[in-house]
């Protein structure tokens, strides 16, 4: 699966929302909650970083991912405006 997939599965559960669903229920429980959760992913990407194996780092890499996304969709920012502002970042203007 790829990124602009997973975006596209995390906002259709926002507007559909299905029973039982971890992404359903991070959007109920609202921002702060989400934000938490960005926040404990991003920890567990550096402790596996330095002190576990590359295989372990990607699994956290990607559940920061996924909430990074889950914030995004509720914060209603699209994918594409991450990628115009790393765009715009890399250009020879900055």
């Amino acid at each position: 699966m790829n990124l602009p997939e997973l975006y596209e599965i995390i906002a259709e559960r926002k507007n559909n929302p299905q029973p039982n669903s971890y992404t359903c229920s991070l959007f109920e429980a609202g921002m702060e909650e989400i934000s938490k959760k960005v926040g404990e992913e991003a920890i567990e990407v550096i402790l596996a970083a330095n002190q576990q194996g590359m295989q372990r780092t990607v699994e956290e890499i990607a559940d920061l991912f996924y909430h990074l996304m889950v914030l995004m969709v509720s914060k209603e920012i699209p994918l594409d405006a991450v990628e115009k502002e790393l765009q715009m970042r890399h250009s020879p203007s900055h």
